[in-house]
């Protein structure tokens, strides 16, 4: 079924309360799929709401760089997800980050701004960011994912 989509993002909508040993290997094991392209929102977290779940973000960017998958920026307000400070050590490991609103609405689709906010103050730059490029660009880049 995942084939037939042009990119698959995984992401964690349960069961928050996993170790972060469990957690990291949940995210890494889906992260081995060969029809993923990208995890999602990657710690869980809704600021002022809800914590981060544990896991080890080290390990799930190396895993990234390893199975060739990118990494979200999450630009919602509300969670700002990937963290600023994990940024710079994602690129260096030749993850490829995307920047996504979580856009519930056509006004969310302006949460992309806090997103590139993000990704400047984790000194990323436009060739690190997946979907800064062209939309045939954006495309070859999931194709590349499938291995």
């Amino acid at each position: 079924m995942l084939a037939l989509f042009d990119y698959v993002v995984i992401s964690i909508h349960s069961s928050f309360s996993k170790s972060e040993d469990e957690m990291t290997r949940r995210i890494v094991k889906g992260l081995k799929n060969k029809y993923v392209t990208m995890l999602g929102h990657p710690t869980g977290r809704l600021l002022l709401s809800r914590d981060p779940y544990p896991v080890n973000m080290t390990k799930v960017i190396d895993a990234a760089a390893e199975y060739g998958k990118f990494v979200e920026i999450n630009a919602h307000p509300m969670r700002l997800d990937l963290d600023w400070r994990l940024c710079k050590y994602a690129r260096d490991k030749g993850v490829g980050i995307a920047i996504n609103p979580d856009a519930h609405s056509v006004e969310g689709l302006n949460d992309v701004a806090y997103g590139v906010g993000i990704a400047r103050k984790g000194w990323l730059r436009k060739q690190d960011v997946i979907n800064a490029g062209t939309v045939d660009d954006v495309l070859k880049s999931f194709a590349s994912t499938r291995r």
